[in-house]
């Protein structure tokens, strides 16, 4: 028991990337759609490459989210409106009407015929126009109907009518009454005219509803065993119709019962193969990578992210997945690592997807050149138009691709959504969020961008200030040795902003301590004249470990940290330990070792070659050409020689790059004219 947990802890490193890998295959299933994968992929416009299919279940043919929605609108345009027929309103206003035909009978002598007639004739009208009633406000609908004691009663557009139509109507009736006293009464009634119907909003609503749920979402029916489209034809509207529905069909019966199983099983195979290839590059073309447990998760939780929201995006609006800015994983992966790292992640998240999106092959394509457009157009983020211009280019491409594939599948024009062209500028604002999420992932994984090290090189920040101030000598080294590995690295192609930065930084240890080191001593007064050789070593060794002391408190990243380690690698403090040994020829020079390690990168052993000739440089009396190129050649071949490149992946040929740039910038430092020939 005690010798397996003993053998877990040795590979606990491995333990966690087992850990790590399964819980990302189980998130990655479980957030998948809980649907099969239909077998056959086909496109509008395009032949049918497979055998004679024939339908393998019946199934009914559905109809487009298109043609539901016309169906829709039509309903929605041809509504029924209904209104309420108010009898109160109609008792009032023969109420109102009969006390003001009593006001006229005492106000004026009228016969007793005469009454009876006037009384008679104001029945009439209020019946007549009553008898549909009196809008409160003109329909607009054609269609029209009356709530009339609990009766719908459809009234025809031509006896609509308000309360300035019914008073017209009463007018014209009454002037063909040859009664007396007909034009008081027109007048009494058109006065106590009312409304009485009022529309209905919930009734008419609930009838819209009611007629919207009978709306077919299928159109006929396919029986099995009838042939659906024949090898080599080419897949029109209406065959991509029936095989829409079909795979519709199969997809949704497929997840049911012992095929669940099946289904989860397919699914976690192919995810888990693609995390594997994913393991196997890290493994063999980014051991640095793969040996940091912090960088593996950062990588696995920026698929994940993309994942998940993906998935959530095709759950609940499938239309509108190019919403999600796929493209900020290349970005964010590219300023973290590198191009190479950023590209392959993003292909292997995009096949994962393909799994799940509507339109794959589509998707994959789309996603896939929108990712190399990010990689190949997205560098130095840290200026912030550079962000902008990719952004715009990645917009580009989807619009334009986009409008390839739907001229492939229509040939026409006709039917483009125009609403996607709005998705595709969307996904490159949210794009655009990558530039704080950057942020965020520096502060959550202590992982260094561009944008980073670009505040870090200012000469105007707290720590490098200090520098100036207290090691002059020491500041002017560092500048010096900043400009001679940025050029060496821009040469061989290495990280520059990145070796500038630790060039900056690689000696502020000295701060210390400053008078013991040669180029801080204003005056001829040596403090190691008054010191041992072993001890004076041990001051000059030590600025190594006080400089990762100051990064450490001044929150220095790693990655800058580690210049400061390896700028003097395993080498010999070479002055002191020949003092020594002309006092003790049995001198240890494990004493008189800087602590290592040694180089470990490209941007190290730069910065190792840079910071020893730069710093030798100043002992040259009266420098030539040739006198500069063994001096070069001397120095990088003694550093060769102790082994202090062997973990650092540099070429001999980069080597020979960097010299040939350390040549020159030391030419031009020290004003050299070319020889001519006398």
């Amino acid at each position: 028991m005690g010798k397996t947990l003993d053998n877990v802890y040795k590979h606990q490193s491995l333990v966690y990337k087992y850990f790590l890998y399964v819980v990302s295959v189980a998130l990655i299933v479980f957030f998948f759609p809980k649907g099969g994968k239909f077998k056959y992929e086909f496109q509008k416009g395009k032949p049918w490459q497979y055998e004679n299919l024939y339908a393998p279940i019946d199934f009914s043919i559905h109809k487009t989210q298109q043609e539901v929605e016309e169906e829709q609108s039509t309903i929605r345009t041809n509504k029924t409106d209904y209104y309420t027929y108010s009898s109160t309103v109609v008792s009032e206003v023969r109420a109102e009407v009969s006390n003001g035909i009593n006001t006229l009978f005492q106000t004026e002598i009228f016969t007793s015929s005469q009454r009876e007639s006037l009384r008679n004739l104001s029945e009439e009208v209020l019946t007549n126009v009553y008898d549909h009633g009196i809008f409160q406000n003109m329909p607009q609908s054609r269609a029209t109907v009356v709530v009339k004691n609990n009766e719908a009663q459809p009234i025809a557009p031509n006896d609509y009518q308000n309360v300035e139509l019914a008073k017209k109507a009463v007018t014209e009736y009454l002037s063909d009454a040859n009664s007396y006293g007909t034009d008081r009464l027109s007048g009494i009634i058109r006065n106590n005219l009312k409304a009485n119907l009022f529309y209905d909003n919930v009734l008419t609503e609930s009838a819209l509803n009611d007629e919207l749920s009978k709306i077919s979402y299928t159109r006929g029916e396919v029986d099995q065993g009838k042939l659906i489209i024949s090898k080599g034809e080419i897949v029109e509207n209406e065959d991509f119709k029936v095989l829409s529905s079909l795979r519709d069909e199969y997809e949704s019966e497929l997840w049911m019962g012992s095929n669940y199983y099946f289904i989860l099983l397919g699914y976690t195979i192919l995810v888990a193969l693609v995390l594997i290839m994913l393991f196997l590059f890290l493994k063999r073309y980014r051991s640095d990578i793969f040996l940091n447990n912090n960088k593996v998760t950062f990588i696995f939780f920026n698929i994940l992210l993309m994942v998940v929201a993906t998935t959530l995006m095709v759950k609940h609006y499938e239309n509108f997945v190019y919403m999600v800015p796929l493209c900020i994983l290349p970005l964010v992966l590219k300023n973290f690592f590198d191009a190479r790292l950023g590209l392959f992640v993003h292909v292997l998240t995009v096949l994962i997807l393909g799994f799940v999106v509507p339109n794959s092959f589509e998707y994959i394509f789309l996603q896939i050149i929108a990712g190399i457009v990010t990689i190949l157009t997205a560098s130095e983020l840290y200026k912030r138009a550079n962000l902008f211009i990719s952004v715009g280019q990645i917009t580009l491409i989807y619009i334009v691709g986009y409008f390839a594939f739907h001229a492939i599948h229509e040939g026409n024009l006709d039917n483009i959504e125009w609403v996607l062209f709005g998705v595709f500028v969307l996904n490159g604002l949210l794009t655009l969020f990558a530039q704080p999420l950057i942020y965020m992932f520096e502060k959550i994984f202590g992982l260094v961008s561009d944008v980073s090290l670009l505040e870090l090189s200012d000469t105007n920040s707290k720590l490098l200030k200090e520098l100036s101030d207290k090691a002059p000598g020491t500041f002017h080294h560092s500048l010096q040795v900043a400009n001679l590995a940025e050029a060496a690295a821009n040469e061989i192609g290495a990280n520059a902003m990145l070796v500038r930065v630790g060039a900056l930084y690689h000696d502020i240890g000295k701060m210390e301590n400053p008078t013991y080191f040669t180029e801080n001593q204003i005056t001829n007064v040596n403090p190691h004249d008054d010191l041992p050789p072993k001890e004076s070593a041990k001051i000059i060794i030590d600025h190594v470990i006080k400089g990762i002391e100051i990064a450490r408190k001044n929150n220095v990243p790693d990655r800058v940290i580690d210049f400061i380690r390896t700028h003097h690698g395993t080498t010999l403090v070479y002055y002191f330990f020949k003092k020594q040994q002309e006092l003790d020829k049995d001198a240890d020079p494990a004493n008189f070792k800087y602590p290592g390690p040694v180089p470990f990168s490209k941007e190290t052993a730069i910065l190792m070659m840079s910071d020893a000739v730069e710093a030798a440089s100043k002992s040259l009396k009266n420098p030539t050409y040739g006198i500069i190129d063994a001096f070069v050649e001397k120095i990088v071949k003694g550093q060769m020689q102790a082994d202090q490149f062997l973990n650092a992946n540099i070429t001999l040929k980069e080597i020979e790059m960097v010299k040939k740039v350390l040549k020159q910038k030391l030419t031009n430092i020290y004003h050299l004219r070319v020889e001519y020939p006398e």
